[in-house]
């Protein structure tokens, strides 16, 4: 198999252990490049775990896996040239500007023309007309596209978002899942682990559900519905989701951001 059709990420009896508590069990997966793979978990399943061994910073206990042709445990420093990480928090200097951010990460990366990379990667998540203020200023998810856009800095192959939406809001969220589709229609493999349905839902070419340190189900959506008995036909009155609901009434549609922009800047009160 050549490097162009092999698996991006391969994953074969991952085992892994805490003292007594055995975290993993034998967890196996392949992800296919330019894809989006969704681990799907409850707090405590072991996803981050599995992404800590995929990014080098943890050793498993038995078990292989490769990560853009590279062993993790052989061969750490040519898979951290080949990945980016993206934790459950945007590691962003709230002090420094949008900009300022990313021209930072692509001088630590030893790059030429890091203003040039900067002002790409502003254009490219919609960043543009705040990449001058300060990142505190920045909505929640107007954060986490820095953050995701910081991660693309280098090119890597592969990124390894662990929960990207932990604690923003329904819009927020939007524009993150948003951001996620972009990276993967421009070839980057992404490996996305998560807890809620809707997203694995929304954004996975391929999910598997980790519980209990096993893989207990994987496939595309449409494979793990088939798991089910046939759907019965019922005619129901439907009724719109809180999501939705509060979507239409503050006026979200998904890609807020220029809206969003606007809004995260500073306001001052006027007295009464």
């Amino acid at each position: 198999m050549t490097t162009a059709t092999a698996p991006a990420i391969r994953v074969a009896g991952l085992a892994k252990s805490f003292g007594d508590l055995q975290v993993l069990r034998g967890v196996d997966f392949d992800v296919a490049r330019g894809s989006i793979f969704a681990l799907l978990g409850s707090n405590g399943a072991g996803k981050t775990t599995v992404v800590r061994i995929l990014s080098t910073l943890l050793r498993a206990d038995a078990g292989t896996a490769t990560v853009n042709g590279a062993d993790v445990a052989r061969q750490a420093a040519r898979v951290r040239e080949a990945i980016s990480v993206t934790g459950q928090f945007a590691a962003v200097d709230e002090v420094l500007t949008g900009r300022e951010n990313l021209v930072l990460v692509a001088k630590l990366r030893h790059l030429e023309h890091p203003d040039t990379i900067a002002d790409a990667l502003l254009a490219r998540f919609a960043l543009a007309d705040a990449g001058g203020r300060r990142a505190g200023t920045y909505s929640g998810g107007m954060r986490r596209r820095l953050d995701i856009s910081m991660s693309l800095i280098g090119d890597p192959p592969v990124i390894f978002l662990d929960e990207p939406t932990t604690g923003l809001d329904p819009e927020a969220r939007l524009e993150v899942w948003q951001a996620v589709r972009e990276l993967a229609h421009g070839g980057t493999t992404v490996l996305l682990t998560t807890q809620h349905l809707e997203e694995a839902e929304h954004l996975a070419d391929r999910i598997a559900i980790l519980h209990q340190g096993r893989i207990i189900a994987g496939g595309t959506l449409a494979e793990l519905k088939r798991l089910l008995p046939p759907a019965q036909v019922e005619y129901v009155e439907k009724q719109p989701t809180l999501e939705e609901v509060f979507l239409a009434i503050v006026g979200g549609t998904g890609d807020s951001r220029s809206a969003d922009d606007t809004a995260a800047a500073p306001t001052r009160e006027e007295p009464s």
